[in-house]
């Protein structure tokens, strides 16, 4: 696998979304678009029950904002746009009628943490240790921070937004309610996701629906919430600290 991609199957009901970067599944923009938009038209397409979100590859789930697009930013409107990816991904997953099952195989960071933050159930490997870079770079995870303090908790988040060069170990996102339960292996994984889904795909899929918007009660200003957040990533990312950093990433 070379080119990156967002895929879509169906199988026993349940959608399966992929999406698939050669950096460490980064997410450029317009893989977050395509994204966006995979996890909008599953939401209405009715020969789909659950989806499961997962990532391509057997090491990372997603290595988070793509630095290659973060050191060409070179104005606030670009960086504020970049950043509403994310923000749309996370709206998409929060709004979506249906039940989205992460798949987390390995190592998550920043942005990615946030999209699997957004799932509603996940699952993950013992290899899924987690990481809140964005301070690091002079950044912060304002625009995914909101879908991880959902579900971590504000302690939990700031603990790591703030020791952002530690990978926290998969164990202690389990701990946190971040992952549901650990397995040995992607295969593992795999088989427990299958069953899980299409199991899920039993159910009334009007309870579901009503269950989730309960889930999710109170985020219904994220719309606009997140996009605030974008633009002060936008900003930050033009600061002399952060062209700095990002200068050992070209």
């Amino acid at each position: 696998m070379t080119q990156p991609y967002v895929t879509q199957t169906i199988e026993n009901e349940v959608g399966y979304i992929e999406f698939f970067h050669p950096a460490h599944n980064s997410l450029p923009g317009d893989i977050l678009a395509e994204l966006a938009q995979t996890i909008t038209n599953a939401g209405t397409n009715d020969a789909i029950k659950v989806i499961v979100l997962k990532s391509g590859g057997d090491r990372t789930f997603c290595a988070g904002a793509s630095f290659k697009e973060l050191v060409n930013i070179n104005d606030e409107a670009t960086g504020k746009i970049f950043f509403s990816g994310f923000a749309s991904v996370i709206n998409a997953m929060r709004k979506c009628p249906k039940f989205i099952i992460g798949r987390i195989q390995g190592k998550t960071v920043g942005g990615g943490v946030g999209v699997a933050s957004a799932t509603d159930y996940c699952m993950a490997t013992k290899f899924a240790a987690i990481k809140l870079s964005e301070l690091n770079v002079g950044i912060g995870p304002f625009v995914v921070g909101p879908a991880v303090e959902r579900k971590l908790g504000l302690s939990a988040m700031s603990q790591i937004a703030i020791d952002a060069n530690s990978f926290y170990p998969a164990e202690w996102a389990q701990q946190r309610g971040l992952f549901t339960q650990l397995f040995e292996s992607t295969i593992e994984l795999d088989e427990a996701v299958k069953t899980f889904a299409e199991n899920l795909c039993t159910y009334n899929a009007e309870a579901m629906k009503e269950m989730k918007s309960v889930f999710w009660k109170g985020t219904e200003d994220w719309d606009e919430l997140l996009i605030e957040r974008a633009e002060i990533s936008g900003r930050l990312v033009l600061s002399d600290f952060t062209k700095e950093k990002l200068k050992g990433f070209k």
